[in-house]
């Protein structure tokens, strides 16, 4: 190869290599944790406020398609039609009440999915004894964006604690 053909080479090299860097895709804008993070924790608030307010409806219309749920001692709900069955029969007792505290929100370095943590108390009438009761526990739920950009919550488990016990006395 002589030098005008090499020099010729290397001229349409680059100027093949700049043609692709014009085609290269965006680049993704950055994700804005905290802006996912509070849009998680002011569903969780409307989902508690829809709860207390006894409107099943609405506390379904919180879940993804494929919503899968979990609680201590009942069985899994699985699908928006099970949740709408499984809050009626909750929302039907006057007396139950759900409030959470402590709540954080951890969301995927690709902002496409985020965990709600939190404790929780509820109010509720007992349905053995008739009588009003109380439980504790933590409340774990996953959420995932959504194709309309929205956040849904895709999973929940709620597990109840032991009820605190008073520290035996030393003396």
């Amino acid at each position: 190869m002589t030098r005008t053909q090499v020099t010729g080479v290397a001229i349409g090299v680059l100027a093949a290599a700049s043609l692709a860097a014009c085609n290269a895709p965006p680049a993704k804008p950055a994700v804005d944790t905290g802006k996912i993070a509070d849009a998680v924790k002011a569903d969780e608030a409307q989902l508690v406020a829809d709860f207390n307010a006894h409107d099943a409806a609405k506390v379904v219309s919180h879940d993804a398609p494929d919503v899968f749920q979990m609680g201590h001692g009942t069985p899994n709900v699985v699908g928006p039609a099970a949740d709408l069955a499984a809050n009626k029969t909750l929302l039907a007792d006057p007396a139950q009440n759900f409030a959470v505290s402590g709540a954080t929100v951890d969301v995927a370095a690709s902002g496409d999915m985020a965990v709600y943590r939190s404790s929780y108390v509820y109010n509720f009438t007992d349905p053995k004894t008739k009588k009003p009761a109380t439980e504790s526990g933590n409340y774990l739920s996953g959420y995932k964006l959504q194709p309309d950009g929205s956040w849904k919550m895709e999973w929940s488990d709620i597990s109840d604690t032991p009820a605190s016990t008073p520290a035996a006395s030393a003396g």
